[in-house]
């Protein structure tokens, strides 16, 4: 039933961005008259950009593949309740729609000003991330250019001969081609006799030859200078003939320094050396000493990272222990920031503070599907008192929306089975109990300001960084949570004040983070 539903809400998805339109300008086969929209028209501009002769009258749209081209027109339509039983959002979940950008701007004075500084600090963010190595370049078809179409790479204010290039083209009694950079120069590393050279050194240099292998010869001698500094960008070199011109990339970028980590691994896995447990712990160090005690049941050299931001801390003390200490309240994700920051080995296991371990909590099933697979980060299963097992895994993706903003679309489920661990699934989110590549979660980072509320925020962060799997057969005991409330000890009462309120100024920072942020308008989740 659940498959049924979400292949419904597909089809509801696809008939509300407009697609399922005939894309007729008269009447379609049905007799029925056209509908126009906005998005037919922007698929049809699409199409018109890479083929100019597209004649629109006699374009019909494919809907099963149209509703799935991204047209930079997204929207976030929640489903429709149709029905309520008891427990019918658990059995049936529906998709549910949260439109940021209202949501934020009604409480703003001046929400026309938020607006403009938003789209002032994404074009920003553009300028600092986009190269010409993300710009589109069709190549025509009968070009008797010969030229690399990637893998072409110069460190910053290097030298390199350009592989590939060549003129293969019919007879003619004079072959002239050119070059044409921006941020560097060309030159040849060896004068060929026949050639004649013009703008040797410059950033437009022309090639001119009565014998087309002389000419050819002189340009797998042609060299490129990048003589603009930048740690990381790209160039579009222009090459062409008088009647044709072509288009590659050329990487202008410094080698990335690897980040290797001598854990003298030699047969079996030494988890003490590959593995450093992190945590953050809060106005709970009964829950904390169980955990460390669990953790050295079975991993008695594992060290154990804990950040704590308490008001009066406590300090806990034992072999393989490091506790930091931070401003009272400092929050979740500061303190995961600063706990990930202190790790020396390969691999952070993030465990809650009032997790603990058992038999099933294997970690070197963890560091297996890391070491020999290309995943960044690995989430385990958590099991609650009751029994039931949880692995919280969500698959996110987010939708092209134009000047307005993105869409972001969380889902309840995976992606696919990973070959080799029946019990893994790859996912763009999962539990609160995982293991990753200590560089890579420092990549990605926890934004500080999430103090109480935070865990999905990380992975959407993640998202394109992060090569994610989940495996139910890593498990984690949670510490019961129920308790009358009579019976809670003042410490108790005193975290779920801290834990559990959600204000209008939490509110207000989810809608800042997701609308400003990230730059989405509207978001759906299930």
């Amino acid at each position: 039933m659940l498959y049924l539903h979400k292949k419904t809400l597909g089809l509801l998805i696809c008939t509300g961005l407009g697609l399922t339109v005939y894309v007729w300008k008269h009447v379609g086969p049905s007799g029925g008259n056209s509908l126009p929209s906005q998005e037919e028209a922007h698929l049809l501009q699409w199409i018109s950009q890479y083929q100019n002769t597209v004649d629109e009258s006699g374009v019909r749209v494919k809907e099963e593949i149209a509703c799935k081209v991204a047209l930079n027109v997204c929207s976030c339509i929640a489903d429709k309740e149709s029905f309520r039983l008891p427990f019918s959002n658990w059995i049936f979940p529906r998709v549910n729609a949260h439109n940021l950008d209202s949501a934020f701007l009604e409480s703003r004075s001046d929400p026309e000003k938020v607006k403009v500084h938003r789209a002032q600090e994404y074009s920003s963010f553009q300028k600092r991330s986009y190269t010409a190595a993300n710009g589109l370049i069709v190549a025509e078809a009968n070009s008797p250019l010969q030229y690399p179409t990637q893998g072409v790479v110069v460190r910053p204010l290097k030298t390199i001969i350009l592989p590939g290039l060549a003129l293969k083209t019919n007879r003619a009694s004079m072959y002239n081609v050119y070059l044409r950079a921006a941020l560097g120069t060309f030159d040849v590393a060896a004068i060929v006799e026949g050639v004649s050279l013009k703008g040797e050194n410059e950033n437009h240099m022309t090639l001119s030859s009565p014998n087309l292998s002389t000419l050819n010869k002189q340009l797998s001698l042609v060299t490129y200078t990048n003589t603009v500094f930048h740690p990381r960008t790209a160039e579009n070199v222009e090459f062409g003939t008088e009647d044709h011109r072509s288009f590659f990339t050329i990487k202008i970028q410094h080698k990335r320094t690897p980040k290797l980590y001598n854990s003298g691994h030699q047969g079996e896995y030494n988890i003490s050396a590959l593995v450093t447990l992190a945590t953050k712990t809060f106005l709970r160090y009964d829950k904390l000493r169980d955990l460390i005690n669990s953790v050295r049941k079975y991993y008695p050299t594992v060290t154990i990272v804990i950040a704590d931001d308490n008001q009066h801390p406590q300090p806990v003390t034992g072999p393989y222990i490091e506790q930091y200490f931070m401003p009272f309240g400092k929050g979740w994700f500061a303190g995961r920031n600063l706990a990930v920051s202190q790790v020396t080995t390969k691999y952070v296991l993030w465990v809650d503070d009032d997790f603990y371990f058992t038999s099933n909590t294997k970690l070197e099933k963890m560091v297996d599907i890391l070491e020999k697979t290309t995943l960044d980060l690995v989430g385990g299963a958590v099991r609650e008192v009751t029994g039931y097992t949880a692995t919280y895994r969500h698959t996110i993706s987010v939708e092209d929306g134009g000047e307005e903003g993105d869409c972001l679309h969380i889902r309840t489920g995976h992606h696919h089975t990973i070959q080799g661990f029946p019990n893994c699934v790859v996912a763009d989110a999962v539990i609160n109990f995982f293991m990753g590549r200590t560089d890579k979660v420092r990549e990605v980072g926890f934004n500080p300001r999430l103090a109480r509320h935070a865990h999905l925020e990380f992975f959407i962060d993640g998202l394109g960084l992060l090569h994610i799997a989940s495996c139910s057969d890593v498990i984690v005991n949670h510490a019961s949570k129920i308790k009358l409330p009579w019976a809670k000890t003042d410490t108790e009462k005193k975290y779920d004040k801290f834990r559990y309120s959600f204000n209008t100024e939490d509110n207000e920072l989810f809608n800042e983070v997701f609308y400003f942020t990230d730059r989405f308008k509207c978001m759906t989740s299930q």
